[in-house]
């Protein structure tokens, strides 16, 4: 779309542009000023165009384009739905996703060129991604970047108090990084690879880190993979009545989230013109996650873990009821399902110290509908449409013989009631001396019998007549 728009663009006039949505009909868009990029950029002080070489004034245009069409979209979606958005605008994810984080809550931002390190000036690309913590580069996990920050500190990163997910008093920055003298691609494949590491994990992070993502930009799923929900404790979790509530909390926020996630109006089932809802997906397993403290050491400290341990079971059908209310399906949950799986977990007489509990469902099974994602077809639905779908094949019969009056013929027909097409004409109308197949019948060849007036599709006929053969034989009366 950026492309098409590229090329529309009106060097002479910039200031009244229109930005086309619709290649098939030029007038669904907006007008928008291609002079200047909407909102903010990073840098602020963004170099003039004329200040560019040719590839990166090009790579300009489309980002100018990409920010009005950004603005375009967060004010139709606040407009059609009511919610704020903030988008980023650059080359790739990681980059829009990090700086769409510059001017957050309500606001875009576009990361302008060079983005390349030209006459020794540092590009912008690197000049925003230095600034960034090495753990809050999308992609680089907690663990990777405890192992990069230990490799470029040598020795353990010393963590804030109190803290659950284990962030550090020392930011190791991204610049720390890639400018360590001892860290490169092959550096990071021997300081992240390992058993159960992906392939490659060093060249890959190592682009990361320099703002280069070759990740395609996929199409979202049906449904999500997973569901769930978490909370994390600062304090002890001391008796089983406080775990039971959360456990409550948690699955009510799960079944809630499932119906908002897995379901969706069903247009062709309505009471009193209200669409039914319906499963778009049925996740087959229930897991529970927790996350233990470790005992104190003599000296009254205490080792940090962020080990979770975790146990799964069928999830139970009842939670699919839609006569129920999410806190009574819940309520049955914990009690039924999520309390003997805690107690798997953890036994009562050690008590407990937990400083998270996640509750996810998982294992998602497509219900069968008419989208090419799902698996399998609706049944129910296809039943509900046979009358559609059959209504130009139905049997009817006729007074006197005649065609029904809906039947369009080529023929005038005598008394005598002659066929429209014999057992012999079927038999000989196909090169193979089978049938009629069945898209001649659906393309509106209906043929009439000759001797009771019926009229149905062409695959019908051979069967109909030797009906009549046999009952005129006395072996069927007409009635059987």
């Amino acid at each position: 779309m950026i492309d098409y728009n590229c090329a529309l663009l009106n060097r002479n006039d910039l200031e009244h542009s229109f930005f086309c949505m619709d290649k098939d009909d030029p007038t669904i868009g907006f007008d928008y000023d291609a002079r200047t990029v909407f909102g903010p950029t990073y840098p602020a002080d963004a170099p003039r165009q004329d200040t560019l070489n040719e590839a990166d004034r090009l790579l300009h245009v489309r980002l100018l384009l990409g920010s009005h069409m950004a603005r375009y979209l967060r004010h139709e979606l606040e407009s059609q739905k009511g919610y704020t958005a903030t988008v980023g605008i650059a080359t790739n994810k990681t980059l829009s996703k990090l700086v769409g984080n510059v001017n957050k809550p309500k606001n875009q931002t576009t990361l302008v060129p060079p983005l390349a390190d030209i006459d020794g000036k540092e590009s912008t690309v690197h000049q925003f991604m230095d600034m960034h913590d090495v753990g809050k580069v999308p992609g680089i996990g907690f663990k990777l970047a405890q192992k990069i920050r230990v490799h470029v500190l040598g020795r353990e990163a010393t963590h804030e108090e109190g803290l659950v997910y284990g962030n550090t008093r020392e930011s190791v920055t991204v610049r720390d990084v890639r400018l360590h003298e001892r860290v490169g691609p092959d550096e990071l494949e021997e300081i992240l690879g390992g058993p159960g590491s992906q392939k490659g994990i060093g060249g890959r992070v190592w682009d990361l880190l320099n703002g280069i993502d070759h990740t395609e930009v996929s199409k979202a799923k049906r449904v999500p993979s997973q569901i769930s929900q978490e909370n994390s404790y600062m304090k002890y979790l001391h008796t089983f009545e406080q775990v039971r509530q959360q456990l409550f909390l948690l699955a009510e926020r799960l079944i809630r989230r499932m119906h908002l996630d897995l379901m969706e109006d069903d247009e062709e089932v309505t009471v009193d013109n209200v669409a039914i809802r319906r499963w778009l997906a049925h996740p087959r397993t229930l897991r529970l996650t927790t996350r233990p403290r470790p005992p104190l050491n003599t000296d009254g400290t205490r080792v940090r873990s962020f080990n979770r341990i975790s146990h799964s079971g069928p999830m139970p059908n009842y939670v699919f009821s839609l006569t129920e209310t999410p806190s009574v399906l819940a309520d049955r949950l914990v009690d039924t399902t999520l309390v003997p799986m805690f107690r798997k977990l953890h036994t009562e007489r050690n008590g407990w110290n937990l400083s998270l509990i996640n509750i996810a469902a998982t294992n998602m099974a497509e219900t069968a509908a008419d989208s090419k994602d799902s698996e399998g077809r609706d049944i129910g639905r296809m039943f509900r449409r046979q009358e559609d779908v059959l209504k130009d094949f139905k049997v009817v019969e006729s007074e006197d013989n005649a065609p029904p009056a809906d039947i369009e013929t080529s023929e005038t027909h005598s008394d005598q009631a002659e066929p429209l097409l014999s057992v012999q004409d079927a038999y000989d109308s196909n090169d193979d001396g089978d049938w009629l197949d069945e898209d001649q019948a659906e393309a509106g060849q209906v043929y009439h019998c000759y001797i009771c007036g019926l009229s149905m599709p062409s695959f019908a006929i051979a069967a109909h007549i030797r009906y009549h053969d046999i009952t005129s034989e006395g072996q069927l009366s007409p009635l059987q």
